[in-house]
């Protein structure tokens, strides 16, 4: 049975796009804001992507307005440009067939609203809010989010036969919005886990990250070991005590460089394994040095062996991500830090190119050598930070 509630207001985030409604509906076609924006206007949370969801064909949306952009025209989506922002529309639709468990192989559109409701992946996503500010739920979703509930929209096998990824964005909502997955959703889940090996890791890596940047993160992680997830994404399957662990912790973190190494650190990784790990993960290689560094640190911090030069290697965002994972007050690191002589190479009082046009060196290997000795020995405090000392420095290194 359809539950209708109305909202006193539309919230901000929507008006731009109010325009957009009007006119398909003044064409006689329904139109409404759909999917996590709604969510999270209910949940009064920020909003983020606006999208919208019609009964007209895509063909109908193109001759309403003078600039669109067929960004998914055989899904349906076409976006809207003339009305100051970029706004996708999507025709209703039903899907059929998925043989790779992600990408329909037929989509037909439809004018029935709640058909395309009914192929959502949870009831919390499967609203429809009008231009009017009334929201259509027609599976239960208002009640769920009542109770803090994540329920598949009708038969949860058939959910995840259609799209593996729904059980990572599962239990990502589960971290993010502290919710509890319904018994016979998280049921199949665990049957339908293995799944997720025909899944891209690109797409398994974006809502990994998600779910561990959550609200109740741990949550999200003991979700993955009930349901047997964390077997079939890279290298979890090998760690499985230590996921564990972790997933018995109390942590929040704040960027995807904490997430990483909070597992590559408990995993005990050096600089081989981490690159070979993040690789698997299809991970950023900038992302990958920095979670070397911090893990690096971790290690440094845990053993007692931290000294101004290792602070200086990591860099004062990696202090921060390895005290930030640990979980513990370590504000002296911070001040340590920030009172080196120098935080980077270039503000070193020399280069090489003054050593050589004072005679100092030529350009060769030694050079190098010679300028990352003076580095070290001046964040060590063994030498003043001062173009003579450092000059002087550099003869008395090079002395046959």
């Amino acid at each position: 049975m359809a539950i209708i509630v109305r909202l006193q207001k539309v919230p901000v985030e929507f008006e731009a796009a109010l325009p957009i409604l009007r006119k398909i509906e003044a064409a006689g076609y329904e139109a409404y804001f759909v999917g996590g924006s709604v969510r999270d206007t209910i949940l009064q949370r920020p909003i983020h992507d606006v999208d919208i969801a019609t009964s007209a064909y895509p063909s109908e949306v193109k001759g309403l307005f003078a600039r669109t952009v067929d960004t998914g025209i055989e899904h349906g989506t076409v976006m809207i440009l003339d009305h100051g922002n970029g706004y996708e529309v999507t025709t209703f639709r039903t899907e059929f067939g998925y043989q790779d468990y992600r990408r329909p192989d037929k989509v037909t559109f439809v004018r029935s609203l709640k058909e395309d409701l009914k192929r959502r992946d949870f009831t919390i996503n499967a609203l429809a809010l009008s231009e009017n500010g009334e929201i259509t739920d027609l599976f239960g979703g208002l009640d769920d989010m009542k109770h803090k509930i994540i329920r598949a929209v009708g038969d949860p096998e058939q959910r995840f036969n259609e799209d593996a990824l729904r059980m990572m964005r599962a239990v990502r909502f589960a971290s993010q919005l502290d919710f509890q997955i319904e018994a016979q959703t998280l049921s199949g889940i665990y049957d339908h886990s293995q799944l997720l090996k025909k899944i891209a890791v690109e797409r398994i890596h974006t809502e990994f990250v998600k779910m561990m940047l959550g609200t109740d993160a741990p949550r999200g992680l003991s979700l993955m070991v009930t349901s047997q997830m964390y077997r079939f994404v890279p290298e979890f399957g090998s760690h499985a005590a230590a996921i564990e662990q972790i997933a018995g912790q109390s942590f929040h973190l704040q960027n995807e460089v904490q997430v990483w190494a909070l597992f590559t650190s408990a995993f005990g990784y050096d600089r081989s394994q981490i690159t070979q790990f993040l690789k698997r993960w299809k991970t950023a290689n900038k992302i990958i040095n920095d979670v070397i560094l911090t893990t690096e640190l971790i290690d440094q911090i845990k053993s007692h062996s931290v000294g101004n030069f290792e602070l200086y290697t990591a860099g004062r965002a990696n202090v921060l991500n390895a005290i930030r994972v640990l979980g513990t007050a370590k504000s002296d690191l911070i001040d340590q830090y920030d009172h080196l002589p120098i935080t980077n190479k270039k503000q070193l009082k020399v280069t090489g190119g003054d050593l050589i046009k004072d005679g100092i060196l030529k350009p060769s290997p030694k050079l190098g050598q010679t300028l990352t000795a003076l580095e070290k020995a001046v964040v060590l405090g063994q030498i003043h930070n001062h173009k003579a000392a450092l000059e002087s420095a550099a003869i008395a290194l090079n002395k046959d």
